[in-house]
């Protein structure tokens, strides 16, 4: 008998029609910043309008220049002691072959930098809401250097990055739920329990200005979201990536029905803002599950979300912390909500055959994902306050409370959202109308 003959596995190939879908994905994420800009900055009173696209916007100028030297490098470099990544070749993006394929995938390494890249701009800039009205533009920018680098960088590599330890460990998280949304969740809390509440917190009404931005502003986040998740799983050769684009659909209507049903019963109104905070709930919740649950484990996934996070919003009122825009109450609550629901909901059928307690796996993914949440929690939260607080000692983190109360923007960017006393505005229009009618009566009397 002819000897048993092994074939070695086909090395991957570049697939242009993979390639080509991560660099759409790749631009739709890159959306979601502005879509978040223009979410957070219809939530926001007139007078901070600018400031909070600025805050968002900004994000993806920093960020940008500091993954290009060196934060690629640290997120998904050669591992060090399961903590932190280092590769020498990849600071500055010089020696990195225009068909280098990213290893294992049929995609370029410039294709899958440039899809996280992504990732990193709209991680900070989610911190930005629970910041509002108060905090200088100068430290904010400081702060997000800071922050990416100590923090988002090495939490990237511990979920995603070869060698980190919530990868080896075998935590789920399909597209970010720690590494993005308790991430950012944590930091906002710990940023604004050192530098306060802003002037009249719970005194003084700070209703949304501009509700149709806030829609508007949902509306491309919800777009954008698609690429963000579907996009995570670096190609759709298997159908993986499909069902992320399904159940990212169906968990963010679960989730914003949850929440208008709640808001529903508990206020008795269904609010155009409960419509969009719902959906981004599921859309955080969605995340880290995606790939691991079915569709009707994505409608529980996001029902039990927007529920969660509804409740959630109304805790900075009884325990005192200014979360400006609901940052902590959406996308910590939600981000922790989606990835411990991985350990009940996760069917074995998706991204790997992990399956949790419904579907008789057990515990043992669920703690788990309880290790990766709270130690990313627990990380964010600590160091992030230690940045604010540093900077607040340094250079200060807060604007002049005059400055605050007139209003942030004119004070840290010399302009205003909106000109009610120019020739455009409604007001001006009409009395300069009437002031030509007048003079044109006056010059027929004379005649």
């Amino acid at each position: 008998m002819a000897p048993a003959i092994t074939l070695a596995a086909e090395a991957p190939k570049l697939s242009a029609a993979n390639t080509g879908f991560m660099l759409i994905c790749s631009a739709l994420v890159m959306l979601m910043t502005p879509g978040l800009a223009f979410f957070y900055g219809g939530m926001v009173r007139v007078k901070s309008t600018l400031n909070m696209l600025m805050m968002s916007f900004i994000s993806l100028g920093i960020v940008t220049i500091l993954w290009v030297l060196y934060g690629f490098s640290m997120a998904f470099g050669t591992d060090s002691g399961s903590l932190i990544g280092w590769n020498s070749d990849w600071v500055g993006l010089g020696n990195i072959g225009l068909t280098e394929l990213w290893p294992g995938y049929t995609i370029p390494v410039f294709v899958f930098l440039v899809f996280q890249l992504m990732f990193a701009i709209i991680t900070p800039a989610l911190i930005s809401g629970a910041l509002a009205d108060r905090v200088k533009f100068s430290a904010w920018a400081l702060f997000i250097a800071l922050w990416v680098t100590v923090v988002y960088f090495p939490v990237a590599h511990w979920v995603w990055g070869a060698g980190g330890w919530a990868f080896e460990l075998g935590v789920i998280d399909f597209a970010g739920g720690t590494a993005v949304h308790i991430n950012a969740g944590a930091a906002a809390l710990g940023v604004i329990l050192v530098i306060g509440k802003r002037v009249g917190f719970k005194k003084d009404p700070m209703r949304p200005h501009s509700l149709p931005l806030v829609m508007l502003g949902a509306g491309l986040l919800w777009f954008g979201w698609f690429g963000f998740n579907a996009g995570s799983w670096l190609g759709n050769d298997d159908g993986v990536g499909a069902l992320m684009f399904v159940n990212t659909q169906v968990a963010t209507a679960a989730a914003m029905l949850a929440w208008l049903i709640y808001e529903k019963i508990r206020h008795g109104a269904f609010t155009t803002l409960g419509a969009a905070s719902g959906a981004v709930a599921g859309l955080v919740a969605i995340t880290p599950a995606g790939g691991a649950v079915t569709p009707l484990g994505a409608i529980a996934v996001g029902a039990i979300a927007g529920v969660l996070c509804a409740m959630a919003v109304g805790l900075k009122y009884r325990f005192g912390y200014d979360d400006s825009l609901d940052v902590v109450g959406v996308h910590l609550v939600g981000g922790v909500a989606g990835s411990l629901l991985i350990g009940l909901f996760a069917s074995g059928k998706g991204q790997s055959t992990v399956e949790g307690l419904f579907y008789g796996g057990g515990l043992t993914q669920f703690w788990k994902q309880c290790a990766g949440v709270f130690a990313v929690l627990a990380y964010s939260l600590v160091v992030s306050a230690i940045l604010a607080f540093i900077l607040d000692k340094t250079m200060g983190m807060r604007v002049p409370e005059d400055d605050e109360i007139t209003g942030i923007d004119q004070a840290e960017h010399a302009e205003t959202a909106y000109d009610f006393s120019g020739a455009g505005g409604g007001a001006a229009r009409t009395a300069a109308a009437a002031a030509a009618v007048g003079g044109a009566e006056s010059k027929k009397v004379d005649a």
